[in-house]
């Protein structure tokens, strides 16, 4: 039975991949001086230059979960073309997407489409971390997987999507209590650069503290030369950035003159989640055997 895979605009993934993959996406929202912007709108270009560049004014930036009715709309689409779907959200220890949706897409199939078959998986993963793992997932659908079986792929191998953070300005993580003003303030002071991860519950945590830029930039590259799948060549890495496209190019650089990977993928950090994270976040994905 043909199936779509609908997910979020958290997976910050670039136009050509949702197009290639024909994934539907909902769109998350932030709102700046009370005017509401989508995260994504198909065939349109949110100019997340300028919003990072709100921020770093000093605008304070709020965001809002995908609309159900939006939801519903994407949901009742793919149903009434005769298609199956698996939804791959947002991680629900990040936000509450996943479950106000699942939730609400449910209930729909359940009532008005018992014909049809409606999976969720909340992804526990976040910007391209949760881009990578829809990428995989549409590549073994393109290869003939099945909606369960895909389903029960996507929930069990969910951990090994590694996530690893670092930041320019610890404000922005103080703002969402990620971090106690004393140690944000301290922190700046002594240029302290935080490295955090995404756990195996889905929670951002701190993991250790370096100082200064480039050294935060050589600690992600040391926790993927520590942890990332083999064969690595052969492997894809994924980075989000908050509007610092040179700091994401030399991580690159470094991964891929040490391993010889080819297939990067570079992004700007969606605003929802750049709303939180702030200008100059850089974040790695790539995969792992571990456990996160």
């Amino acid at each position: 039975m043909a199936y779509d895979i609908i997910t979020d605009s958290s997976a910050n993934l670039p136009d050509s991949y949702i197009e290639r993959y024909g994934l539907s996406i909902l769109s998350l929202e932030f709102i700046v001086d009370g005017v509401s912007y989508r995260g994504y709108s198909e065939g349109e270009i949110t100019d997340n230059r300028q919003f990072y560049g709100m921020m770093r004014e000093g605008k304070v930036v709020k965001t809002s979960l995908v609309s159900l009715r939006e939801a519903e709309a994407v949901l009742r689409g793919c149903f009434e073309k005769g298609n199956d779907a698996l939804f791959l959200g947002f991680d629900s220890a990040l936000s509450g997407t996943y479950e106000a949706v699942s939730t609400h897409m449910q209930a729909i199939q359940a009532a008005e489409y018992p014909e049809r078959r409606l999976r969720c998986v909340d992804t526990l993963a976040a910007a391209l971390g949760q881009g990578l793992l829809v990428v995989e997932a549409a590549k073994k659908k393109a290869e003939g997987m099945g909606l369960d079986e895909l389903a029960d792929w996507a929930q069990g191998d969910r951990l090994h999507f590694s996530h690893w953070f670092t930041v320019e300005d610890l404000k922005y993580l103080q703002r969402g209590g990620r971090v106690s003003k004393g140690a944000a303030v301290a922190g700046t002071l002594l240029n302290i650069k935080p490295v955090l991860h995404v756990d195996e519950e889905g929670h951002l945590v701190p993991v250790q503290k370096v100082r200064g830029r480039k050294k935060s930039l050589q600690a992600l590259f040391e926790h993927y030369a520590d942890t990332a799948r083999e064969p690595r060549a052969e492997l894809p890495i994924y980075i989000s950035h908050g509007d610092c496209l040179e700091d994401a190019q030399y991580l690159a650089e470094l991964i891929s003159s040490a391993y010889g990977v080819t297939d990067v993928v570079i992004n700007d950090l969606d605003p929802v989640i750049g709303a939180h994270a702030g200008p100059g976040t850089v974040a790695l994905f790539f995969l792992t055997d571990k456990a996160r």
